[in-house]
């Protein structure tokens, strides 16, 4: 079943955790001091060094966060695996927004064990003093996926609560074809 699905999952799962790789450890070798706004579109675009050691808009549950969001992501992509095991050959929406949330999950999980200050953030989009929290391009693919794989649930769910309110009405229109043959004869 995963052969199939494979084909897009697993290119797309490194394809993101890589090109998040790659730009942080550009964001950390380029973007000094941290904190430093660079412009790059004006004030709408800033690429600025942040080091997170909470979780998506800074979540801190204490001194324990790195460990609480490296378990927490482990138990997340466990479950994304059984989803993943889950999906029928050929759910081309579904295997992709579950690589792209895969890819980000495993980008960011990679910098929370290699380094003990934090994911580097450094995409900062905002006007003045109002900014989007900073965020990176695991986050982007793990929003970006979650979304789409909510819409994937959503539509999946949607169809199956039709199927049981057709059963009825077909097992009716047999019943009349039935009982009207019976009266022809």
């Amino acid at each position: 079943m995963q052969r199939s699905n494979g084909r897009l999952f697993w290119p797309i799962v490194v394809l993101v955790a890589a090109v998040d790789y790659w730009t942080k450890n550009l964001a950390a070798l380029r973007l000094l001091p941290e904190r430093f706004p660079h412009e790059m579109y004006g004030e709408w675009v800033r690429f600025t060094l942040v080091h997170n050691t909470g979780a998506a808009f800074g979540l801190h549950v204490g001194d324990h966060s790195r460990w609480i969001f490296m378990a927490l992501t482990v138990v997340a992509l466990v479950i994304l695996g059984w989803l993943y095991a889950s999906t029928r050959p050929g759910d081309v929406l579904r295997t992709l927004s579950l690589a792209l949330v895969c890819g980000g999950a495993v980008g960011n999980l990679v910098d929370r064990i290699r380094s003990p200050f934090g994911v580097v953030d450094f995409i900062d989009i905002g006007f003045g003093d109002s900014r989007w929290p900073t965020f990176n391009v695991a986050d982007m693919a793990v929003s970006i996926g979650a979304v789409l794989l909510a819409w994937v649930l959503w539509d999946e769910d949607t169809r199956t609560a039709r199927v049981p309110e057709s059963a009825p009405s077909s097992i009716a229109a047999s019943s009349t074809v039935t009982a009207d043959s019976r009266e022809l004869s």
